[in-house]
């Protein structure tokens, strides 16, 4: 059956396959295309969306794409980079300056059918730093953007001209933090378009089966499986696509799972019919050899990554199926944040996309029948196949375990911007009625598409929760080189942090596993285990005050597709357990809640 298609043209921004995902939530098949592909790959389209992009300007290498797009008779939305291009070659200015990032306020002023059934203001989220001034002499103002009644408006928030059916948003409506961004998308696609629903997931497994059986042929498949969402979903597909005789599981204990995690991993595949070809090994001395003097977070990535080959390999030899394809969970977010893309930034490599892996699929060596979909698609794909709801819907756990949750350190305090930061810090955060320090670390964040390695900063205080999330924000907006709020847990004003030195060690590992289980019997304690997506447990090495070795952070988040997050509230009583239980744990410096929304912070620290 011939679907209608909406072409996603991919500036290699974060966002751009979440776009896609999102037309094909309402059934309607989206494909992706390259900026220089030739006009030929439009022909057929129904309409065309201009991804984001992660230039920090709209006048640099980007500019180079096939512009004859705009001549075609099709409907075209373009966001963020996209919107400015839009403008751009419709006669309207681009200046570098006006930035903004999180959630703002969208004022529609002028009706239009891509804001039908909306109010006059929508929350939306932002993410630029060039921004639309003026619009050329077919287009319209149908929107501008501002924080809160009093702040600064941003003009040319959202453009159009319906004469020509073109429409530019400042914001993204593709991220779930824009509330009514589906709707918006919506009018698009199904309304100005025209298109009818009829892509849905059935389609979609038919067709991956069909994909895995011609890319397998008579070859056999080794996964490695974590007992994730991702390996499991890809296990479960490719026994349905290949049968489980030619299908041979492999978990390997990397002695960096959360406590206990192997013995529940292999019951799991058992019990879901998967143990036919089920092998496992402790190769927990082969990972903390090769992590003992990491302490970068790519070099630690790097280590995981190769590791993990080495270990496939030897496991492969030992079994006598060294010639089977490599299977792997991989899914898009994993490829897009290491910069798997022609323009995407390499916000962090990913233990599955080490180069190792990369030649192995330069080879023709590696299956990663999940390589296109996000987490919320992958769970859905699981239902399709009839796999429980607790594995499901059990919250994502990062490939290199907790060694991105374990921080590393040579001791030395990172300072050289503090003359700048700290006072304008200070100032953001008295607003609020709190105190805040920024810490002598840095952390990974995403800024604008691009990796931001910067400064946290922690806020001491009691305020309400919204009111910790403005100053949170604020800060973000206002000070340069700062990616992470805290909300300082252990009671006081801490004034003195001191960098330790440390690498990953079994007792440092064994201690973080200990408290990664108190929050996580916490959640399902409180019944917020559900409702969170995802709660890392973060092991900083961090001397407050003169106590203790090891600063705990809790990450509760809000997400779908991992694209964006935003920070969790957790009820009181678990918050006072947590202080109860994990402060008193030998060598603990403090504790402390991470405030932060993706972005400008990444949903794990590393």
């Amino acid at each position: 059956m011939r679907h209608d298609t909406i072409a996603v043209i991919d500036f290699g921004g974060q966002y751009a396959h979440l776009i896609a995902t999102k037309v094909r939530r309402l059934q309607v098949y989206a494909e992706i295309r390259q900026p220089e592909d030739p006009i030929e790959a439009y022909l057929g389209v129904k309409g065309i969306i201009i991804s984001g992009s992660p230039s920090f300007s709209a006048f640099g290498e980007d500019s180079g794409y096939t512009k004859a797009v705009y001549d075609l008779p099709i409907p075209i939305l373009g966001f963020c980079f996209g919107h400015q291009e839009i403008a751009k070659h419709y006669g309207g200015t681009i200046v570098h300056g006006g930035k903004e990032w999180g959630h703002t306020d969208l004022h529609i002023c002028v009706d239009s059918p891509i804001f039908k059934g909306l109010g006059k203001v929508e929350q939306v989220w932002m993410s630029h730093f060039d921004t639309v001034t003026s619009v050329g002499p077919d287009f319209e103002e149908i929107g501008y953007s501002q924080l809160g009644p009093d702040g600064e408006v941003h003009h040319f928030a959202a453009i159009a001209s319906e004469k020509l059916r073109r429409y530019g948003f400042q914001f993204h409506p593709e991220v779930d933090d824009t509330v009514n961004g589906e709707a918006m998308i919506r009018n698009f696609v199904l309304d100005v378009c025209g298109c009818k629903p009829t892509w849905t997931m059935g389609n979609y497994l038919e067709d991956e089966v069909r994909r895995i059986r011609e890319r397998v042929g008579e070859d056999s498949v080794f996964l490695l499986v974590s007992g994730g969402v991702d390996s499991t979903v890809a296990a479960k597909l490719l026994g349905m696509a290949i049968g489980p005789e030619r299908l041979h599981l492999l978990h390997v204990d990397n002695g960096l799972m959360r406590k206990a995690e192997s013995l529940r991993v292999l019951e799991t595949y058992v019990e879901i019919g998967l143990g036919r070809n089920l092998h496992f090994v402790d190769a927990s001395e082969d990972f903390l050899a090769a992590l003992k003097d990491a302490v970068e977070p790519e070099e630690k990535r790097l280590a995981i990554g190769n590791a993990f080959i080495s270990v496939f390999e030897r496991e492969a030899r030992r079994l006598g199926i060294e010639n089977h394809l490599l299977g792997q969970g991989t899914i898009y977010p994993d490829t897009i944040e290491t910069g798997g893309t022609k323009r995407a930034d390499t916000i962090k490599t990913h233990h599955n996309r080490v180069p190792l892996v990369e030649e192995m699929i330069a080879k023709g060596k590696v299956v990663e029948p999940l390589a296109e979909l996000y987490k919320v698609e992958v769970r859905e794909l699981g239902e399709k196949l009839g796999l429980p709801r607790k594995l499901v819907w059990k919250h994502p756990f990062p490939g290199p375990g907790l060694a991105v949750r374990l921080l590393c350190s040579r001791g030395i305090p990172d300072t050289t911007e503090f003359e700048r930061i700290v006072p304008e810090v200070k100032a953001a955060a008295a607003r609020f009625g709190l105190e805040a320090e920024v810490l002598p670390i840095r952390s990974v964040g995403v800024k604008a598409d691009l990796r931001a390695y910067e400064h946290p900063v922690m806020l001491s205080g009691d305020a309400p929760w919204e009111q910790l999330l403005q100053a949170a924000g604020t800060i973000f907006r206002e000070v340069h080189g700062v990616n992470r709020c805290l909300w300082n847990l252990a009671g006081g004003r801490p004034a003195r942090f001191k960098p330790l030195a440390a690498t990953m060690t079994r007792e440092r590992l064994d201690l973080l596993r200990e408290a990664d289980a108190v929050v996580m019997e916490g959640l399902r304690r409180h019944g917020v285990y559900d409702a969170i997506w995802q709660c890392p447990t973060v092991f900083v090495p961090l001397e407050i005050d003169g106590r203790g070795r090891e600063f705990v952070v809790v990450r509760p988040i809000h997400s779908e597709r991992a694209m964006t997050a935003a920070p969790a509230r957790l009820p009181e009583a678990l918050v006072a357990e947590l202080k109860a239980s994990i402060l008193p744990l030998s060598g603990i410096s403090g504790l402390a809640l991470d405030i932060t929304s993706k972005p400008p912070g990444t949903i794990e620290w590393e």
